[in-house]
């Protein structure tokens, strides 16, 4: 039988645990998360035929054939907490204030943002919309991403449930979100107007790979990361604005105690970072 949850998991292996996890995707786990992460660690461990968990440990850690594994529980333990419109004003200032005049001046080009930790894709679709209404979809690349393939496995199939819906505008039922009953599906149009990649924060050489933005989100996700790994993230993020180019933050993140290159700006009461071109 396996024991119960709080005797489960001795400091000695929840301190091996979240360190192989914030190790490989950055996100920190403090005392008090100890009882949801025995919980969830416990369930994959289980499930990947293991009785021990240093057992498990040790061959998250060191099996070559152990990748698959590890991805299922960092999707087990990543928090996809998103729904439709979250912190909306953000993203109307950036279609209307940053998007809209930039496009104007660009003489053709189009504009590129990458929603990254995009998680079940709810905030790159209401991007998408946001720009649909104001006809300037067409002229921007939407990229986002996430380290979670099961996340990522949910926003490409674009259904989803009361939760994400709760702050959904009416103007984008019918229109862009079909909801039938509990259930709601992004419109065709929409869902392929958004290109998914799975990418890992920590990996800079993936960042790179992806080429440089106009605007980046990182929204609701720094808050997981200890303030170094934080650096680490804004740090590789800055680097892939273009001068002038965005990055936003959730409301309740700042950047300046952690400091950065960006120039903070408050535009339309909404506050950004911006790369005013100098090296990042």
């Amino acid at each position: 039988m396996t024991p119960p949850v709080s005797s489960a998991l001795s400091p000695s292996l929840f301190a091996i645990f979240k360190g192989l996890v914030e190790e490989r995707v950055g996100i920190h786990y403090g005392p008090g998360d100890v009882e949801v992460f025995a919980s969830k660690l416990w369930a994959r461990a289980r499930d990947a035929g293991f009785d021990s968990l240093l057992d498990y440990y040790y061959f998250l850690k060191y099996d070559a054939d152990a990748k698959g594994a590890l991805e299922a529980l960092i999707d087990a333990l990543v928090v996809n907490e998103t729904y439709f419109h979250r912190e909306a004003d953000q993203l109307h200032v950036l279609c209307d204030a940053v998007i809209r005049p930039l496009l104007a001046a660009s003489r053709g080009r189009r504009a590129r943002i990458w929603c990254a930790a995009a998680s079940t894709g709810e905030e790159p679709y209401t991007l998408a919309i946001l720009l649909d209404e104001r006809g300037l979809l067409g002229d921007v690349e939407i990229l986002a991403s996430d380290v979670s393939t099961r996340a990522l496995a949910r926003a490409q199939e674009a259904s989803y449930g009361p939760r994400a819906l709760r702050a959904l505008p009416d103007s984008f039922r019918g229109r862009y979100v079909v909801v039938d009953g509990e259930r709601a599906t992004v419109d065709a149009r929409i869902r392929e107007a958004v290109t998914f990649h799975r990418i890992n924060l920590l990996d800079d050489e993936a960042i790179a790979r992806l080429g440089t933005f106009d605007a980046v989100l990182c929204r609701n996700v720094l808050i997981y990361f200890s303030d170094e790994t934080m650096v680490r993230v804004v740090h590789s993020l800055a680097g892939r604005l273009k001068p002038g180019g965005f990055l936003l933050v959730g409301a309740s993140e700042s950047l300046l105690r952690v400091g950065t290159l960006l120039s903070f700006e408050e535009r339309g009461g909404c506050f950004f970072y911006v790369n005013k071109g100098r090296s990042t």
